[in-house]
């Protein structure tokens, strides 16, 4: 059951984050490079990238007992907390701001709404939630605070910002670092009810 679902999740993040990047291409207001390099600053990007190679490594390679750390019980947790990240930061702030239409907006529900809900299904279904631990957290948000540092670095050299609650430009950093303490805020106690979660799952089975 979980290779099937694997193989699901694997085949719509890879055609979601590929139809993406030929929109992105064909409506591009600057040059393939920079528009590629544009493409890969988005969290959400990033993020569903990291679901498909997840899920496809696990069809393709996944044995019981391999050490590789995507075998590792917390990994899917992370992931679900990234995920997770993106569809709730998509349905709060940038919405109601953005209105895709035709395949855009069927990319759109893809990256924001389709492949959270399966992984976050996934994650309940297959995660050994028993050993998981809080202790994990800090780990957990290196990936988050990597981007941040590259997206404040890069967008003060290019001007560009992919989101508007860290357009320095706009906002002035101390309102972005503000934001960011925020969403690093979010991130913690999303990662914290997971855990929460799958301990009292766990305890109910």
């Amino acid at each position: 059951m979980r290779k099937k679902w694997s193989l699901f999740l694997a085949g719509i993040a890879w055609v979601a984050v590929l139809t993406q990047y030929f929109l992105m291409v064909e409506n591009r207001v600057a040059s393939v490079g920079e528009t590629t390099i544009r493409f890969f600053s988005f969290f959400t990007i990033l993020t569903n990238s990291l679901v498909a190679i997840y899920f496809t490594w696990w069809v393709l390679q996944h044995k019981k007992g391999n050490p590789s750390i995507l075998n590792k019980p917390g990994t899917l947790t992370a992931l679900t907390v990234y995920i997770t990240i993106v569809g709730l930061v998509y349905q709060i702030l940038l919405r109601p701001i953005w209105e895709p239409t035709g395949i855009q907006l069927v990319v759109d529900e893809l990256l924001h709404s389709v492949i959270p809900v399966a992984v976050i299904v996934c994650w309940y279904l297959f995660e050994d939630k028993s050993l998981v631990s809080y202790r994990q957290i800090p780990q957990w948000l290196i990936y988050p605070l990597i981007y941040l540092v590259y997206i404040l670095i890069r967008g003060n050299g290019s001007g560009f910002y992919p989101y508007p609650f860290v357009d320095v430009g706009s906002l002035g950093l101390s309102k972005v670092l503000i934001n960011a303490m925020g969403l690093m805020a979010l991130f913690v106690g999303i990662s914290a009810l997971y855990i929460k979660v799958g301990k009292s799952v766990r305890r109910n089975q």
